[in-house]
């Protein structure tokens, strides 16, 4: 999240983004000095300003009707702690940064064990992380808070219309209401190619070179329970992982004439857990935290790109249009469902106790106890293979064209009588009890379920 890995400057026409494409399109071909004269060229263009401001957001001109991204007041869950935290009803302890930290945590429910600790320079705030002061992530399903010690507070919440509203702030040095700010910084990388050019959530996975710069990047423009493990991980901090190691987390590097050289970094060696609330960046908050983002990016993008058409239809969705909805639907309905979900680590994951118990905390259940939360950690995530990720403003705040339109799918893909052959991996009993989970923990199921 708050991804600005170029360090680029507010207002900077939107150059970014194109220095990050060059990044991405010429990784790996600037080791001859032929192709590296050629990039540093290039590169020297984009700083020049060719590329328009906005460049990164003219799919669906965010700041502009129907939108109107900046200009309406946002409802995340952030947004009403940032109001009692102003008025002074909320105030969080302040005799360090780490018991502000906990405070924060606490009044957003967010628990301290979905910590991720991640050393890469893919940050606002990139010129005080490293190995040695790694900046942590902390979220829910609603809200993802940054933290690096000495630095700024950071925070993404999913507003049900808007997608991700980016906040950051001071931790207040002796207590009182923080000057929080709405970062505008954010969207050069937030609202780009990566996230379908809607506000969202950004995974980055790169190997670290000893001046906190990216050797190697991984899985580009990909997120969600899809992305191989193989590819993610770079630039992280990974505990509870047992022998699975066939990934780029804990790892440096360094270039060579042979190539890339891996460097071990151990969790904890080169800075000290205290400064932080648990001792972990446990693999499966990484697992989760991966579902997550694809999820929320994917139903961002459903919400804004409905929200165009019936503008651009005066409300009555043209034949073309409503085509586009429907496939926008189907590729939402098989991410719920985790259609394209890559196995777990043979073995399967064993997951922090505390995360494991922390997550359940919510969970709701039927009258017989099942639950989406549920989990299984042995060849995937859950147990019943439909995302609680349902019940979160990302997918609660879709127009009812597009909710109408998953629910519709979910009702074909969940048949037990002449079932769907793209759901054919789902047996007849998992696509029952999801039926009968969704049937009583959702208010808003149309008839017929």
């Amino acid at each position: 999240m708050l991804d600005n890995r170029l360090d680029r400057r507010a207002g900077d026409g939107g150059r970014g983004v194109l220095k990050r494409r060059l990044v991405r399109a010429t990784a790996g071909r600037v080791s001859s000095p032929v192709n590296m004269m050629r990039y540093l060229s290039m590169l020297a263009f984009a700083s020049m300003g060719a590329v328009p401001f906005g460049v990164q957001a003219a799919g669906y001109e965010m700041d502009k009707p129907p939108h109107n991204y900046w200009q309406r007041t946002p409802a995340d869950r952030f947004a009403k702690l940032r109001a009692g935290l102003a008025s002074g009803s909320v105030v969080l302890e302040a005799s360090s940064e780490r018991a502000y930290l906990v405070s924060l945590l606490r009044e957003l429910g967010i628990s301290p064990a979905s910590q991720m600790l991640v050393f890469s320079t893919t940050s606002l705030q990139l010129r005080l992380i490293s190995p040695r002061n790694p900046r942590a992530i902390y979220f829910n399903e609603d809200v993802y808070i940054g933290f690096i010690p000495g630095g700024r507070i950071e925070v993404v919440a999913v507003d049900p219309e808007l997608g991700g509203i980016f906040y950051i702030f001071d931790i207040p040095p002796e207590g009182g209401s923080p000057r929080i700010e709405r970062a505008t910084r954010c969207m050069n990388c937030h609202a780009g190619e990566e996230t379908g050019r809607v506000p969202g959530l950004l995974i980055k996975s790169v190997v670290p070179g000893p001046s906190g710069g990216s050797l190697k990047a991984f899985r580009q423009e990909l997120m969600g329970h899809a992305v191989p493990l193989a590819q993610r991980f770079g630039g992280w901090h990974v505990t509870g992982a047992g022998d699975f190691t066939n990934h780029w987390g804990n790892l440096t590097g360094r270039l060579s004439p042979q190539g890339l050289i891996k460097i071990p970094v151990h969790p904890g060696d080169l800075f000290s857990y205290a400064r932080y609330p648990v001792a972990t960046s446990d693999l499966l908050a990484h697992l989760l935290h991966e579902h997550q983002a694809g999820f929320v990016n994917r139903a961002i993008e459903a919400t804004y790109r409905t929200r165009a058409h019936l503008d651009a239809d005066k409300g009555r969705l043209t034949a073309a249009h409503a085509a586009d909805l429907d496939q926008q639907a189907r590729a939402l309905t098989l991410y719920l469902l985790f259609a394209d979900e890559v196995l777990l680590p043979a073995g399967g994951v064993t997951g922090d106790a505390v995360l494991k118990a922390d997550f359940l905390q919510n969970r709701r259940a039927t009258r017989t106890g099942a639950a989406l939360k549920d989990l299984d950690l042995r060849t995937r995530l859950f147990k019943h293979r439909c995302s609680y990720m349902i019940y979160s403003a990302a997918f609660q705040g879709l127009p009812a064209e597009m909710k109408g339109r998953v629910y519709g799918l979910l009702a074909k893909a969940l048949a037990t009588e002449k079932p769907a052959a793209e759901y054919a991996y789902l047996p007849a009993a998992e696509k029952q009890a999801i039926r009968q989970i969704l049937r009583e923990t959702l208010a808003d199921l149309p008839g017929g379920w």
